[in-house]
């Protein structure tokens, strides 16, 4: 039995390399395909009526570990300047307000048409509100350096900010304007902690002289996260801010950091974090997407009616989008439009939706059919971009 585990751990990986190197030329991205492994993998065992235990169980596990790399593997990329302020504004605002429009319009829907109470409707609406960063930021890496950064700080502030209301709403007991002011010190209370460990952290990671570093850094931080999720704070802001401190620490260069940061010696030790974390960001983005695909069952992706449900929510996606994009923000919905993909936080969010507050309408088939047709629809423009710069 050890062995067939260690073929099959091999494997995944293997395959999830090959769909990664092949998606530069195909423009389809891997994830896509690793759902397709996954429910090909989930056919072949349901055939030959072969039990696999516990994927329910380990779903979430991989889920958060994936966001928490995800999250700061993107955010070693990002750079701070003045020169950037406009773009950061704008793909800020793009994910916190077309977030807000879509939740909001599905929300009324929900109370007024449906009969819904406003926090059950919410709780089920926010997840096909956030663009998945484990999907985007890959597929964005033909685009030029200014629609890579957009779709970079779009999608992580997305995952971010979706997280965060999600928390929110959960959370509260009774009314949802009584924890207003609540939440927002939870959030300064979480920007102040993060900026106090990634001081720490930088540090530890330039005096350290053990060659096994990197991996205690990154555990740390997987450490404040989970502790930070237990008393419900937004812990993926210690992860962001992190991430920006050390790919920005020039800005933090002066008299005094200079006496105890080497900062040419630093760099170098941040281009070998950097390396570490993305290969453990892609080993467990591999293992969470087949997974989800296994965990998939295919009646329900087939489903008519999961279909009809599925397609208002990506029309409306896209309607909203473009309405932004072209009238407040005035860019070209080339290709920008096409990169709002679904993906891991949807599923995490879903998974974490009390069964008392599940929607009828909702199921794991409307959440795979939206990833897969934002997904396609993406994979759809980032193609047609390229012919036309061709």
């Amino acid at each position: 039995m050890t062995y067939y585990v260690l073929i099959a751990f091999c494997f995944v990986i293997l395959v999830s390399y090959f769909f990664d190197i092949t998606s530069k030329h195909t423009k389809i991205p891997g994830v896509l395909l690793l759902m397709l492994t996954g429910m090909a993998i989930r056919s072949f065992t349901d055939y030959y009526k072969l039990n696999i235990p516990g994927i329910t169980d380990i779903l979430p596990i991989m889920g958060t570990l994936g966001l928490v790399l995800i999250v700061l593997d993107s955010s070693l990329d990002l750079k701070l300047s003045y020169e950037k302020s406009r773009m950061i504004i704008s793909s800020l605002s793009s994910s916190i307000l077309l977030f807000l429009v879509f939740v909001g319009f599905f929300t009324l829907i929900s109370v007024h048409v449906l009969h819904y109470d406003v926090k059950t409707a919410m709780i089920n609406i926010i997840p096909f509100g956030v663009i998945s960063s484990a999907v985007a930021i890959p597929s964005a890496f033909d685009l030029s350096e200014k629609d890579r950064e957009f779709v970079i700080y779009e999608s992580s502030m997305s995952d971010i900010f979706g997280i965060l209301a999600f928390n929110y709403i959960i959370y509260s007991n009774g009314s949802l304007n009584a924890g207003f002011f609540i939440f927002f010190a939870e959030i300064i209370i979480t920007l102040m902690v993060a900026f106090l460990f990634s001081a720490v952290l930088t540090v530890m990671l330039h005096k350290i002289n053990h060659n096994v570093k990197h991996i205690v850094i990154i555990t740390f931080i997987i450490l404040i996260y989970a502790l930070a999720k237990l008393i419900h704070l937004p812990s993926l802001l210690v992860v962001l801010v992190f991430g920006l401190i050390m790919n920005n620490n020039i800005l933090f260069k002066n008299n005094y950091s200079m006496k105890i940061i080497n900062f040419d010696e630093f760099n170098v030790d941040l281009n070998a974090f950097k390396n570490i974390a993305a290969e453990l960001t892609f080993i467990v983005r591999s293992f969470f997407f087949i997974l989800f695909g296994f965990y998939t069952r295919l009646t329900d992706l087939l489903s008519f009616k999961n279909l009809i449900i599925a397609c208002i929510i990506v029309v409306a996606i896209f309607v909203i989008r473009s309405l932004y994009l072209k009238s407040i923000l005035h860019l070209p919905l080339n290709p920008l439009l096409y990169f709002a993909p679904r993906g891991l936080i949807t599923i995490l969010l879903f998974l974490s939706i009390p069964q008392s507050m599940l929607l009828p309408i909702m199921s794991a088939g409307v959440i795979t059919q939206v990833i897969f047709m934002t997904i396609l629809i993406m994979t759809f423009g980032n193609m047609m971009f390229q012919k036309v710069e061709e």
